[in-house]
């Protein structure tokens, strides 16, 4: 696979300010876009790229930079006390981290890095001032849109600010180029933002195809300690109201009150740690849990390194990812490049991480019952579950972190092109 991608000889100013490739993804602000830049930066500097990424320093202890990868660096700079602010109170420092920012890219000649490439609106406000001041072009990726958050919130869930509204809207028209995880969140920065068309390219997410396999279920139930003979849903992820395990929670209490056998029978495990509004709660699903008579019938595991998330995800019968939103899902991507089908929201990108009655089902709306039913329907259907699973691994073989690296280069490749052509025009 690593043959797809280009030769890359440029250098990439790649800004994370929010959260950190090195961090582990399931808990805090770490999550499903870690993965993102650590794949994608890796790999485009196997094809001979030098990446930068910078990101807020969160303890004292950590060095000003570290090598991630070969020909990859991340850059941990200071900006406001390191522990003890959360995602929202980040926006306060902006200012300081693009100050740190200059400082580091001080020491370089000028003309040094070809291109920025930011993640998230926070950092997209950073980079924004970096690629005027270097005079390069500026990638954006949003991740998630305040916007559509918005338009699905979680009925415990607080909107995103306006401020933020404000801040996207400003990089849609500044970024040279845009790129979308799917065809759904291209159309959605048009119509929500209106983006213009020619700069918003589509690529997708990939998946780790070697630590993401199938393999056998008793052996991966031994190694996670999981009961042999109960039917395992599964949950990854971040414990907030926007990823909604509260749902699949009374979805159990709701089957078990119906069937009242599914007791002895079904365990549904949540693997992650709190973030976002779920830190105002951090035993809020577990005193859930409790208060509907089945504290029995849920687990609780903390986040997990990948390979021990590949056993987790073989483990399972079934993983559910109810979110209200979602820009892609890869929890769904990891969960069926291990053979285990995926029942999913049907919203955003879980429409494209998830094939319909192939690799998994998608579930129209979050209401309880309707949820308890597509539980137990698929517990219940032992030829229903194999089908899918046969089908998972094909699935998630059509994306790969190669395909995603190679389609950024070509982002890159043409965000440079219409730069240049720009500057010919104004010379000219």
């Amino acid at each position: 696979m690593l043959s797809r991608i280009p030769a890359a000889d440029l250098r990439v100013a790649m800004i994370s300010m929010h959260t950190s490739p090195l961090a582990q993804p399931g808990s805090g602000d770490a999550g499903g876009m870690n993965v993102y830049v650590a794949q994608t930066a890796r790999l485009m500097a196997e094809a001979g790229a030098a990446v930068d990424v910078f990101t807020r320093a969160t303890s004292s202890s950590q060095p000003e930079h570290e090598e991630m990868a070969p020909g990859v660096t991340v850059y941990n700079l200071p900006a406001g006390p390191f522990a003890g602010l959360r995602k929202e109170d980040l926006p306060t420092q902006v200012c300081p981290f693009t100050a740190e920012l200059m400082r580091v890219s001080a020491a370089r000649r000028e003309g040094w890095y070809d291109l920025v490439h930011t993640h998230y609106w926070l950092s997209g406000q950073a980079g924004w001032l970096a690629a005027q001041r270097w005079n390069v072009p500026l990638v954006h990726s949003m991740h998630t849109m305040a916007k559509v958050k918005n338009a699905n919130l979680a009925a415990t869930d607080s909107p995103e600010p306006f401020s933020r509204v404000i801040g996207e809207e400003q990089l849609v028209g500044a970024a040279d180029a845009i790129i979308a995880n799917t065809a759904d969140e291209r159309y959605d920065l048009m119509r929500h933002y209106g983006a213009d068309p020619g700069r918003v390219a589509v690529v997708h997410p990939g998946v780790d195809l070697e630590i993401f396999t199938p393999r056998d279920r008793f052996g991966a139930r031994q190694r996670t300690g999981l009961p042999p003979d109960r039917r395992i849903v599964l949950f990854v992820g971040r414990i907030q109201p926007l990823k909604a395990p509260d749902l699949l929670v009374r979805a159990v209490a709701d089957l078990v009150s119906r069937e009242p056998e599914r007791r002895s029978d079904t365990q549904l495990v949540i693997c992650g740690g709190p973030s976002g509004n779920g830190l105002d709660r951090p035993d809020g699903l577990a005193a859930l849990a409790v208060s509907l008579g089945v504290a029995d019938m849920v687990t609780f595991l903390p986040p997990v390194p990948p390979r021990e998330l590949a056993d987790l995800y073989a483990a399972a019968d079934v993983v559910a990812v109810p979110s209200y939103s979602e820009s892609f899902g890869l929890v769904a991507l990891e969960a069926q490049a291990a053979g285990t089908p995926v029942l999913a929201a049907g919203v955003g990108g879980l429409r494209t991480a998830v094939s319909h009655r192939r690799s998994g089902l998608l579930v129209d709306g979050h209401d309880v019952q309707q949820w308890a039913d597509a539980l137990g329907g698929i517990l219940s259907q032992r030829r229903l579950r194999e089908s899918l699973a046969a089908g998972s691994r094909g699935h998630a073989e059509r994306f790969s972190w190669a395909a995603t690296a190679a389609d950024t280069l070509s982002v890159y490749s043409a965000a440079r092109s219409r730069r240049d052509q720009v500057l010919l025009q104004a010379v000219n």
